[in-house]
């Protein structure tokens, strides 16, 4: 069985290694769209996907390595917590990034509206209320 948990600790640590590149993908992607360089995004899209079909491959390979270990060694569950604990650094890296793209969105549609001379658009008061107001900014503008 020492081969068996040999095994299984080369995985956890490939598992490892991948979500630490994966936590970097996801900072440079925070940057890429902070920055509003939408270039890079597609690429970093792809490389995701790389990272989390290797990860989804490494982790059926686990369980089943797992499930057929009678002995486990006594590091594999540090390895396993320590997964478990970058994945978990991953997800929350990936949320941020959702709410800044989401921001971002939010942000150019408000210029398009501005732009266009929308109707009514959202502003705040003196005292943090969102109101909505009015635009005559750009309706007799011709681009």
């Amino acid at each position: 069985m020492a081969d068996h948990n040999g095994l299984i600790t080369i995985k956890l640590n490939e598992q490892v290694d991948c979500l630490v590149s994966l936590h970097s993908l996801l900072n440079d992607e925070l940057t890429a769209i902070a920055s509003r360089r939408g270039e890079g995004l597609k690429e970093i899209a792809q490389q995701k996907m790389s990272f989390l079909t290797k990860l989804s491959s490494l982790d059926k390979e686990l369980s089943k390595l797992i499930t057929n270990n009678n002995e486990q060694a006594e590091d594999i569950p540090d390895l396993i917590s320590l997964v478990r604990g970058k994945l978990k650094q991953c997800q929350k890296q990936n949320n941020v990034n959702a709410h800044a793209a989401r921001q971002a969105q939010l942000s150019v549609k408000q210029l398009k509206e501005i732009l266009i001379g929308a109707p009514t658009s959202m502003t705040y008061d003196q005292a943090g209320k969102s109101v909505n107001t009015e635009s005559k900014l750009v309706h007799n503008l011709k681009a």
